[in-house]
């Protein structure tokens, strides 16, 4: 039995799940910003409205509207990259990474501390040329390949026990959260019209989608040629592509019972009720139902639910309380 009572461990399970989130949102932010990037290139004439949507699926629109009003490529990215006022802004998440991963430097390695503190030195407001394209594309790979060396040195350095578990379930969740916000804006609302789609004018939208997800080559090493249902499939329901949601629901709810020594079938708390059925949704659904159902309601319900594992993972673990984990039950 795991005793959740005490403060240092709701506190060290809090900050590595946290820092792993920041850290996985950071690059998600820059991905999803590559999305519009792609289009940009690769469209002979990029629609006006091509900036509003990165704001509406992030969820801060009304931050948004209230500090810059119109939704302009230079708003757009000054808000999503390096305003402070902004949590969810890639400077502001490399920030508050480095805050968790400073509060549990006994806990994690000195490679890590020293990847994220690195980062966060380099990737100032400063760094961010906003009106050269040019750099600034260079400069989001590069905060892409801090991230990834961050997720490689924690592999290999961090001992795989009950933090590193909080640790990749932190990133797990962020990472399936996103990937369905970056399904959706392609879907819903970055194609503007229904004549478009199987023209040419979706295919440069699906393979930017795949580029911005690094699943390009995948893909067309599984499936072969673009297709709106086998794209679908592939970054909702592959089992061994690592940003798949499935993948990624599949390791969340692994480290979930890693850490609580609940076996499969069962459930103590109410968090892993939660990522259990979500589970056994991705294992027994089809891509057919879920295209059926409508690709947008089929998101924004996934984001419902991610968003309610979250909850119930914070009052599960990080809250403080005073009680042992006797006191909690799947029915809380």
């Amino acid at each position: 039995m795991i005793v959740r009572s005490q403060p240092l461990l709701s506190r060290v399970a809090e900050s590595v799940y946290w820092m792993a989130r920041y850290m996985e949102r950071a690059e998600n932010v820059a991905r999803f910003i590559g999305v519009n990037l792609h289009l940009q290139l690769d469209l002979p004439m990029a629609p006006a409205h091509q900036w509003q949507p990165l704001i509406d699926t992030s969820g801060d629109t009304k931050e948004f509207q209230e500090s810059y009003g119109e939704a302009t490529r230079e708003n757009v990215l000054k808000f999503l990259i390096v305003d402070a006022s902004n949590p969810n802004s890639i400077c502001s998440c490399v920030m508050a990474a480095r805050e968790n991963a400073r509060s549990v430097r006994e806990t994690i390695s000195s490679e890590m501390w020293e990847q994220v503190n690195r980062m966060y030195l380099q990737f100032q407001p400063s760094y961010w040329p906003l009106s050269q394209s040019e750099k600034f594309a260079e400069r989001l790979r590069h905060l892409q390949f801090g991230c990834h060396l961050f997720q490689g040195i924690s592999e290999t350095t961090m001992s795989h026990n009950e933090a590193w578990h909080f640790m990749r379930l932190g990133g797990s969740i962020e990472r399936a959260e996103k990937i369905s916000r970056i399904l959706d804006v392609k879907y819903f609302i970055l194609l503007p019209s229904i004549s478009s789609v199987g023209t040419p004018y979706d295919d440069l939208h699906w393979s930017a989608v795949l580029k911005s997800v690094s699943g390009f080559e995948m893909y067309r090493k599984k499936h072969g040629r673009l297709s709106p249902r086998d794209i679908v499939d592939f970054l909702v329901l592959d089992h061994d592509f690592p940003r798949a949601i499935h993948h990624c629901v599949h390791n969340a709810d692994g480290c979930l019972r890693a850490i609580t020594g609940t076996p499969m079938g069962s459930f103590r708390y109410r968090s892993e009720q939660l990522l259990g059925l979500l589970h056994a949704e991705l294992d027994f659904t089809s891509v057919d139902r879920i295209i059926s159902n409508g690709l947008h309601e089929y998101f924004d319900d996934l984001q419902v639910k991610m968003n309610a594992i979250g909850d119930n993972l914070l009052l599960d673990f990080f809250a403080r309380r005073q009680q042992t984990t006797a006191a909690f039950s799947g029915d809380s």
